[in-house]
């Protein structure tokens, strides 16, 4: 596989108040391993909507460099968010703009959606 690094960028499931966020965690794992399985390092920043999220996702862009960025369905898929949504993509662009960008459908599946943009 690539020698290449991604970073995932999404909803911190224990930020969200009223919502178990123990089955979402179990599928970050899950997701997590497939990076492992393919070969491919991964970097994950969860943010907490309430605690300065676009700091968080600048801090982690620039942290390293990243071959691709995948910012998850909880970011993407909620109307309410479109706004950080748009911020999110213009973060990448400012601060990753040679990283591929890629969108998951589940958390189960941010390495498949790195891989189409690795390979």
């Amino acid at each position: 596989m690539p020698d290449a690094r991604v970073l995932v960028i999404g909803l911190d499931p224990a930020g969200i108040q009223g919502w178990d966020p123990e089955p979402v965690q179990a599928a970050l794992t899950r997701g997590h391993s497939r990076f492992d399985a393919s070969g491919v390092e991964a970097d994950w920043c969860l943010v907490a909507l309430d605690e300065d999220p676009e700091g968080a996702v600048v801090a982690s862009l620039t942290r390293r460099t990243y071959a691709c960025v995948v910012i998850g369905g909880g970011i993407r898929k909620h109307e309410p968010l479109l706004e950080f949504f748009e911020k999110v993509v213009n973060l990448v662009r400012q601060h990753a703009p040679d990283a591929a960008i890629a969108f998951n459908s589940s958390p189960e599946d941010c390495a498949d959606a790195a891989l189409r943009w690795l390979t």
